[in-house]
């Protein structure tokens, strides 16, 4: 497939601009819409690029599903398979609809950043990444009416901010089978969740009060994982992959503050009146649980790849101080793969895209009133690869995850969403030394 340099620059140019199009939005929204996100630090994300996120998460035994490098965050033991220097970056736009009781709500759109990462080969059997991800997404508001006396009076609830991971891990080979890596992070953020009441008729001389609670977390976390590869032919292998933690403690100082406010007879907030109550600085500690993650994967050389993973995590120990606020042990199910028709088609392009696909249910560990808040999505993506400049090789990869999260059952909300992953990959020969065997 040979193209121009001028079409090549086209196709970049249109990549970054669709990119900068959908995360200059961000800077004036939240990144998460659901009321789930409440519990915990906010909806976890999964340190997953597009190309794991378009299989439903499959990592623990994917290394390199084709011609070109990936960076596998989920699991560090994959850097060892890295030959050329790695660039990765992309955003995400995640689409939400609520609904309880029959009544929907409309649809919320948030867009963002999603990762920005590097790999780098130190030697044939080993390579070091980096780069910063999110962790977790704060977003959330909703309303519950009440009676005060004769009066109307509103609850509102609601939540924004989240936590970010830097990262930086390597990996090595060990023998001709095994790998071993890790990664350690920092991971850093601001979570806000506020609580107002409000007087639902319009009331200009009545003060409302809100109190708002904004906890700063900071802390290294620290992961490690292994791969085991075994040739069942030529062409085809099988890999085992695992990933665990012991868990980590995070950093956390808390402040509350408390103030009294009112609104004008069109419902617009006037200026706060006072502040009523401050608590500055509580610091406390914030454990977090232990995980596993196991799978497999069976794939051919630069045609297609299976596999599955299974984990679990314990957050029925984890602690904000000395308090548990109520979470459980959660455990997930994934199942995907991809297939490249012919990676090296010279006439026909769409021989060349890999096509990629996957399910996965997860036990959440958010539990109301005794009844589970379960995740079910279906996953499919592309990885659409650009003429090779030199000794660079592009790749576009999407994906897409239809997913819903809790049930209208018990007077509960379910969650439908559709989240969309756009990254861009580059393998170049960067920082590379030349070896002499």
């Amino acid at each position: 497939m040979k193209l121009s340099s001028k079409m090549i620059k086209i196709v970049k140019n249109i990549f970054f601009c669709l990119l900068f199009a959908t995360v200059l939005p961000a800077t004036a929204q939240i990144t998460s819409s659901s009321p789930y996100s409440q519990f915990g630090l906010g909806d976890l994300k999964g340190s997953l690029l597009p190309q794991n996120r378009a299989m439903g998460g499959l990592s623990q035994g994917v290394r390199k599903p084709g011609l070109y490098d990936n960076i596998n965050l989920a699991n560090p033991a994959s850097y060892s398979t890295l030959e050329l220097t790695t660039f990765d970056v992309g955003a995400s736009m995640d689409i939400r609809k609520l609904s309880k009781s029959g009544i929907s709500g409309k649809n919320q759109l948030n867009s963002t950043l999603s990762h920005i990462t590097f790999g780098v080969p130190v030697n044939r059997f080993s390579a070091i990444s980096f780069g910063l991800v999110p962790y977790t997404d704060l977003g959330y508001q909703f309303s519950n009416a009440g009676l005060v006396d004769t009066n109307k009076v509103n609850y509102i609830y609601s939540g924004e901010g989240g936590i970010s991971k830097a990262y930086m891990g390597y990996g090595f080979k060990l023998g001709k089978k095994f790998s071993f890596g890790f990664n350690l992070a920092y991971l850093f953020g601001n979570l806000k969740q506020n609580r107002a009441f409000e007087f639902a008729n319009e009331l200009t001389t009545v003060f409302n009060s809100r109190t708002q609670y904004s906890n700063a977390v900071g802390g290294l976390s620290y992961d490690y994982g292994l791969q085991y590869s075994s040739e069942i032919n030529d062409k085809t292998k099988f890999i085992f992959g695992y990933t665990g933690n012991a868990g980590s403690s995070l950093n956390s100082r808390n402040n509350t503050v408390t103030t009294r406010y009112r609104k004008d007879v069109l419902g617009d907030e006037l200026a706060t009146a006072d502040s009523t109550f401050f608590a500055e600085g509580t610091k406390n500690k914030i454990n977090m649980p232990l995980t596993h993650t196991a799978g497999f994967a069976f794939e051919k050389t630069n045609g297609w790849l299976v596999g599955a993973d299974v984990s679990y995590s314990r957050w029925s120990d984890y602690r904000e101080g000395n308090s548990n606020p109520g979470l459980n042990d959660s455990y997930g199910i994934v199942v995907g793969g991809q297939i490249t028709p012919d990676a090296n088609a010279i006439t026909n392009y769409f021989k060349l895209v890999d096509y990629r696909f996957g399910i996965k249910y997860d036990k959440t560990f958010v539990q109301i009133g005794n009844n589970d808040i379960n995740q079910y999505a279906v996953t499919f993506g592309f990885g659409f690869p650009l003429p090779r400049n030199r000794s660079s090789f592009y790749k576009i990869n999407l994906s897409a995850e239809l997913g819903q999260r809790g049930t209208e059952k018990n007077d509960l909300v379910r969650d439908r969403y559709v989240n969309i992953n756009l990254g861009f990959t580059l393998n170049d020969k960067w920082f590379q030394k030349t070896y002499i065997e």
